[in-house]
């Protein structure tokens, strides 16, 4: 029950207000109050030239993100699975979890301490080489990859959890049997462990590609800055400059309309291919 009033208060109660994208909302008429524009907000949603850049913004860092944040957590927990210490899996555990429960202001902050041209670490190793300094956070292309691995430095951690549990749930019976034909340490990876928790793979993937077109605002808005816009800027941000900002409520509730729906799509469509393709969905 607890988590069904969660959902209805905190998912469902709330796409009322999804009205206000066929609203010309004013703030102090309230929801109701406020005159019915019909589709001018999705209009000129289509209309701004800065719609199809932040699409292509958000798109892109969420397909680096699904390309190489999602299968870190596999390859992470896989590795910590085969660590036969528990000290020292504990110690990795907890370092590696660490980075979750730190907000992305004091990890950004960590970023681009690093990361600085004249006084991060980075660039000093790359000095002390004889190379030149790069500047990660002002460069278009470094910015890309320096967000990308800062969320799998981030994430990856928190994501082997539930790789490990399903991992814990694999009957043992199966390794021993691997060993009695002979299978080393990665030939039990790729026939038992992978095989094993695939069905939680499948899952956890079809999760991530529906959120193809969300972006949490937390990271653009720590790593983001007025050089990099024409790659930062993703709908997220965008939301919170036009809508919170500038008070254009119903344009930007328009837009966030429209990525609910795309990705309500492509989890339906994510979750009917691997249902064809012989594995699990989410239904």
């Amino acid at each position: 029950m607890p988590a069904v009033v969660f959902f209805i208060v905190f998912a469902y109660i709330p796409m009322g207000g999804l009205v206000i994208a066929f609203k010309d909302y004013n703030l102090f008429r309230g929801l109701w109050g406020s005159d019915w524009a019909g589709l001018a907000n999705f209009r000129e949603m289509f209309s701004i030239p800065e719609f199809f850049r932040i699409t292509r913004n958000t798109l892109l860092l969420n397909l680096l993100g699904l390309l190489v944040c999602f299968p870190a957590p596999i390859l992470l927990a896989l590795m910590l699975n085969e660590v036969r210490s528990r000290y020292l899996k504990k110690i990795s555990q907890s370092m590696l979890y660490l980075p979750h429960f730190m907000s992305w202001i004091v990890l950004g902050g960590i970023v681009y301490a690093v990361l600085s041209p004249k006084y991060g670490v980075v660039n000093q190793i790359l000095r002390w080489l004889g190379l030149k300094e790069i500047y990660f956070m002002a460069d278009q292309t470094w910015w890309v990859i320096t967000y990308t691995l800062s969320a799998v430095w981030q994430s990856a951690g928190w994501g082997t959890i539930i790789y490990l549990a399903a991992i814990t749930a694999i009957d043992p019976a199966l390794y021993e049997a691997a060993s009695i034909d002979g299978a080393g340490r990665i030939r039990k990876i790729a026939s038992v462990t992978l095989p094993s928790i695939m069905p939680t793979i499948v899952i956890l993937f079809i999760l991530a590609v529906g959120h193809m077109v969300s972006i949490g605002i937390e990271q653009p808005l720590a790593l983001a800055n007025s050089v990099v816009s024409d790659v930062s800027e993703v709908i997220s941000t965008y939301v919170y400059r036009v809508g919170i900002k500038q008070g254009e409520f119903g344009l930007t509730t328009a837009v966030g309309m429209v990525q609910s729906v795309i990705n309500l799509c492509l989890v339906v469509a994510a979750n009917h291919f691997a249902k064809r393709a012989g594995g699990e969905g989410l239904w």
